[in-house]
């Protein structure tokens, strides 16, 4: 892992496993991503992760150009980002959480069910899609469920939440 230190920084270590306001922000780059995911072009969708919090949460982002694979279909003429495609993004970040997770067996985490899902604006070519995943819980040491939202320039595009379970 990364980490991106302020010059203004204080030399005082922060509390053990929680990134404050002064204390270097944990950042994944997309190497250190691929070495996570299995996902690669054209599904992956998260291009880094800007700040992460090892079993809690994670802030992932995702550059969205017009080169994107889908935008020539979804829509000729109106480009548009499609939902399902913001949710599998949200869900990659959760999984960057679930694969660091301690005591967790190897495998693969696959969706086990996507909960109060809403979409809130469109998020076309030129957005920057910044997605906040929370783990709300971890059973068995295989199945998770976490709340993830995703946003553009502070604007909510889409929330929801994402269950996880462990495939052998």
């Amino acid at each position: 892992m990364s980490t991106l230190t302020d010059v203004n920084t204080p030399d005082s270590p922060p509390p053990a496993g929680e990134a404050t306001p002064e204390a270097p922000k944990i950042v994944l780059t997309i190497e250190e991503i691929q070495k996570l995911l299995p996902h690669r072009y054209p599904f992956l969708l998260v291009d880094r992760i800007i700040d992460y919090t090892q079993g809690k949460r994670a802030v992932g982002i995702k550059n969205v150009t017009v080169n994107e694979p889908f935008f020539p279909g979804h829509f000729p003429g109106r480009p548009i980002m499609p939902g399902v495609l913001i949710v599998e993004a949200m869900a990659q970040v959760g999984g960057i959480i679930m694969k660091q997770m301690p005591d967790i067996p190897e495998g693969l985490f696959m969706f086990a069910g996507i909960d109060k899902t809403r979409f809130r604006r469109p998020v076309v070519p030129g957005d920057q899609l910044v997605m906040t995943v929370e783990l709300l819980w971890v059973k068995q040491r295989r199945f998770g469920k976490m709340q993830g939202k995703a946003e553009v320039d502070g604007q909510l595009a889409a929330e929801a939440e994402m269950m996880f379970s462990l495939v052998d």
